[in-house]
Order: structure tokens, then C-alpha cells, then sequence
């Protein structure tokens, strides 16, 4: 009888039956994962994001059609600590019955504390809804379980960082999936890079997908569309987090799988830098004198350059079903650097903090020799003018402390991973075009992270750089989400009449 009165079971035909499988997004930022789903015919039935800045940017994005008093709670900033799921589904307007309200539960909680809890503390979860209280330091994955204890979602999607598979002696990933084993669910994990599924950029990022157990699950993560040749920086920091498989239990018994290999002679080229932002307006008002220290405004509309030449990918950025940007772009703004600006002109693509730094000890060489011709006299170390033009031209960190400070992005190579600290600094990805000498705007970084030109964030700048950063990229958010409704809806006309049969007798 269990059977026939769950829950599961009445999700499955109504998904079988046509209706949208319905996501709930934890931890859900601006709303790479949503995008994904969204863009693969799901509904979006809301959020949990404590960042106000982000929080609004996924409202905007996704209850466009809501009356302005309803979109306000969706614009709720709400810490996932405090928020149960039945206080935030009345919220919603959802006050019985909430088990049925959610589908798919997607996610990406922050991992810090989570190591130091352990397996034990983990399966006591499922057994006492009131246990994340009990130890603080693993809140945040426990209420993402604790969510799913009381939705009892047909599916689920867990992304986070490679180091969760090796974060303090745990492998918090294999943890996680014992837990979801005993709630009901068949599960697997693996490590997937955004660059293999048409994103510019190269970015690897740990996926954990589970599926109640009435399904039959025939493919788990999807197949790579684009093929290149990863740094070995790439190689080698996955090996480090794969560490903890290597050993007899993991290899014969673990939940994890080898992620589906690109084939050089199957897969289109990875997407580049100048693949996805070269048809974007050029920047060069910070050269002119015309860029000054203050907040900039996302508001102002910058028209897109005539282009005949526009790439697939640049095609797909405007014309983003639901997403379009129309003729013009927002958010085409950057970071004042203003000592930096003729640092960047002279650097070369894939050139690094020391190579900046000694590209600025030229400058400062050359800019002294002007001003000693101009003073008539040498000038020592301890003289202020010496002084005020080192910092003035000089950067101040030390190359040997900060190699990676720093890159100038290649055109013709995806972008290095985008940071939440991206707008802090942003020197990280430097623009490849030295007459342009700057660091990527918001939009451009967008681009980048596979967001269309028509997403909204809210800014202001620093706040949406940081949105960006945290994102799962879109477009591999929507091939995991393709394939995880392929697999839901593969339930044969049989099963299906079996199903029918056992909810009308209920």
C-alpha cells in the first residue's frame, strides 16, 4: 500500500502525461542550474539563495510573468538554516500537502564545513528532521538533504567543486550518495568539464545525480560535444581529488563513474575566447580619460557592432529562446585600473602575473628616464618623485608569491575558470585584445559562462561578477538536465499502466 499512496508514483505519471517537471532550486545564486532546466522545458517553481543581489537576478529571470507583488517574494533573500520547506512553500502560497509540490530538487551547497561530519551525522538526517540543529558546522549540506527528506523529489542534481571527492581525508560526494541510498534513491557522481559542452571556458565541477529507485536508469551524465586538449593543470588537480577512489572499496563498490571521454574525431572544437566575444562592442573610453572611479550603470543600453561574421555560439548568446537580447547589450561595463591599463597593452596572450610584473619594471625604467630628462638630474630610491612613480606604475605584489595573479586570456583557447572573486579584481581574465587593454566586463564574463545576452543581473558590478562566478554554466546545466528527463520519461507504456492502475485504487 506504501506503493500506491506515494507521492513518487503520482509525479511520474504526471510527467508522463505531458505536464512541465516541476524544479526547486537550493543554494540557486543568479540560476545557472535553473537556466539549464528552464531551457529544457522544466518550470522553475522558485528558489533559495541568501545572497540579495542574486536572489533578485533568479526572480527576474524566471517569474517574468508573476504580478509585482508576488515577484517581491521571490525576490527574498532566504538563509536555508532558518528556512524550512513547509514555511517556505506557504510562502509561495503552496500550505498543504507540500511532498507533491516539487519534482526535480537541484542544487550546489558550499562545502567548507561539511568534511568534519562524517557518515554518522549524515544518515542521521534521515531519521531526525530536526538534526542540522544539532551541529552547525554541516548546516548547509544537511538542509539540502533534509529538503529532499521532506519533498521526495523523483530526481536530483548535487554540483560542487572536484575537492569535495578529497576534502579532509572525506569523500563527501561517496558520503552523500550512502545517505541518498538509504532515502530510496539510485545514485553516481563523476567530474564533468564545461569546455566539452560548448562553453568557452574550461571549468570542472563534480555532479551528483540520483533518481528514485522505481527508475530504470540506462545513462547517467551526458556525452561531450567539443573536444580539446586540457592543460595539464587540469589533469593533474583532478588526479588530487580522485585520490580517495584509489583503493579497493571504491573501485569494486563506490558510487562514483569515469565521465563520458570527447572524441577528437566526434566532437566539434572547443568554444574560444574569440568565439564568444568578439562580436561584443569594444571598450576603450578607460583610455581616453573617459572612465572614472565609481559605480557603473548596468542600465545604459550599448548596441551590438555590425557583424556579418557572427559565430554559432555568438548566434545562440543573442537569440537565446525567452532570453533574447534584441539589438543591444546591458551590464558591458568594467573594473577602473587605471595603472594598469599600459601593464595590459604590452602583455602577450597567456602571459601571467611575472611576466605583467616585468612588463611594468620596463615601463617604470622608461617613464623614469623621462622624468629624470625632464628634472635634469638622477633620482635615488629614497626620493619621493622615485617613490610616487613606482606606485604609480608598479603593482605591488610580489611575482614570486602570486604566479597566477594574473592572465592574459588567449583568443584561441577557451577562458581559465571564472572566480566568484572576479570582482575583486578581475585579472584574471585580461582581454585579449591589447588595444582594448582591460580586464573582461560583466557581460563579457556572462558570455564566457555560457549566460545568453538577454539574463539580467543585478548589480552592482561586484556583486554581479561574484553571480557569475558561482554559476554552474548554463549549458551544461541544460545537457545534464536533458538527460536527466530522458531517463524519467523512459518509463515503458506498461509501467505506466501499471502505475495508473495503483493511483486510481487509492
Amino acid at each position: 500500500m506504501d506503493f500506491i499512496k506515494s507521492p513518487v508514483t503520482k509525479k511520474i505519471l504526471r510527467i508522463l502525461d505531458g505536464k512541465k517537471p516541476r524544479v526547486l532550486d537550493l543554494f540557486a545564486g543568479c540560476g545557472g542550474i535553473s537556466l539549464g532546466f528552464f531551457s529544457s522545458g522544466c518550470e522553475i517553481i522558485g528558489a533559495i539563495e541568501n545572497d540579495p543581489p542574486a536572489a533578485k537576478s533568479h526572480s527576474i529571470n524566471f517569474h517574468k510573468q508573476i504580478s509585482n507583488e508576488t515577484k517581491e517574494i521571490y525576490e527574498i533573500p532566504r538563509d536555508i538554516i532558518s528556512t524550512d520547506p513547509s514555511h517556505f512553500f506557504s510562502d509561495l502560497g503552496f500550505h498543504r500537502n507540500i511532498e507533491s509540490q516539487v519534482d526535480i530538487i537541484v542544487g550546489g551547497p558550499p562545502c567548507q564545513a561539511f568534511a568534519r561530519v562524517g557518515r554518522a551525522k549524515l544518515r542521521e538526517i534521515a531519521e531526525h528532521p530536526e538534526a542540522h540543529l544539532k551541529d552547525p558546522r554541516g548546516n548547509l549540506y544537511l538542509r539540502y538533504l533534509q529538503y529532499v527528506r521532506e519533498l521526495k523529489p523523483i530526481a536530483l542534481l548535487l554540483e560542487n567543486v572536484p575537492d569535495v571527492l578529497n576534502y579532509g581525508g572525506h569523500n563527501i560526494a561517496e558520503e552523500i550518495c550512502e545517505v541518498l541510498t538509504d532515502l530510496g534513491y539510485k545514485t553516481k557522481y563523476t567530474l564533468l568539464n564545461a569546455v566539452y559542452y560548448g562553453v568557452p571556458e574550461m571549468r570542472e565541477r563534480m555532479f551528483l545525480l540520483a533518481y528514485r529507485n522505481e527508475f530504470d536508469i540506462n545513462q547517467w551524465f551526458p556525452e561531450p560535444t567539443h573536444w580539446i586538449n586540457l592543460p595539464k593543470g587540469y589533469h593533474s588537480s583532478r588526479q588530487v581529488a580522485l585520490k580517495t577512489l584509489n583503493t579497493p572499496f571504491f573501485k569494486n563498490n563506490g558510487f562514483y563513474v569515469n565521465p563520458p571521454q570527447p572524441s577528437y574525431a566526434h566532437c566539434l572544437p572547443a568554444v574560444t575566447a574569440r568565439d564568444a566575444l568578439s562580436d561584443l562592442p569594444k571598450i576603450t573610453k578607460h583610455l581616453e580619460g573617459k572612465l572614472k572611479r565609481k559605480v557603473q550603470n548596468f542600465n545604459d543600453p550599448v548596441p551590438y557592432k555590425e557583424n556579418d561574421n557572427l559565430t554559432d555560439y555568438q548566434i545562440l548568446m543573442r537569440t537565446w529562446k525567452h532570453f533574447e537580447a534584441d539589438d543591444a547589450i546591458f551590464d558591458h561595463v568594467i573594473r577602473y585600473l587605471p595603472r594598469d591599463y599600459p601593464i595590459f597593452n604590452r602583455m602577450n596572450p597567456g602571459d601571467q602575473y611575472p611576466e605583467a610584473y616585468k612588463h611594468a619594471i620596463q615601463l617604470f625604467n622608461e617613464r623614469l628616464s623621462e622624468l629624470e630628462n625632464s628634472l635634469g638630474k638622477k633620482l635615488s630610491k629614497d626620493k619621493v618623485e622615485y617613490q610616487q612613480l613606482w606606485k604609480k606604475t608598479v603593482p605591488p605584489y610580489d611575482p614570486g608569491k602570486f604566479p597566477n595573479k594574473w592572465r592574459k586570456m588567449e583568443p584561441d583557447k577557451p577562458a581559465r575558470t571564472l572566480m566568484a572573486h572576479l570582482g575583486k579584481d578581475g585579472y584574471s581574465h585580461i582581454h585579449y585584445d591589447s588595444s582594448q587593454a582591460r580586464t573582461i566586463s560583466v557581460r563579457e564574463a556572462a558570455r564566457l559562462q555560457s549566460f545568453p545576452d538577454g539574463f539580467v543581473f543585478q548589480g552592482p558590478m561586484n556583486p554581479a561578477f561574484r553571480q557569475i562566478g558561482n554559476a554552474v554554466p548554463p549549458l551544461l546545466a541544460k545537457a545534464i538536465a536533458e538527460i536527466m528527463l530522458k531517463q524519467i520519461r523512459r518509463v515503458s507504456v506498461a509501467e505506466k499502466q501499471n502505475c495508473t492502475e495503483k493511483v486510481d485504487c487509492v
